[in-house]
């Protein structure tokens, strides 16, 4: 069971920054360049750190 919640984190880790990163480039193109690229950095730190958690609960013991 635990696998499979696993398996389904990563996948909505994965969701959450494709997602993220789309809403932030169909953004109005009055916003800053700098906001958008902090708000890009933000969709890839927070799943890439989801997923090195999730990687350590999946590997073999």
């Amino acid at each position: 069971m635990q696998k499979i919640a696993t398996k389904v984190f990563i996948w909505a880790s994965l969701a959450f920054g494709v997602i993220g990163i789309a809403v932030v480039f169909t953004q109005p193109k009055d916003d800053s360049i700098l906001s958008k690229l902090l708000f890009t950095c933000v969709f890839i730190i927070l799943p890439s750190f989801a997923l090195s958690v999730a990687g350590k609960y999946l590997k073999e013991k």
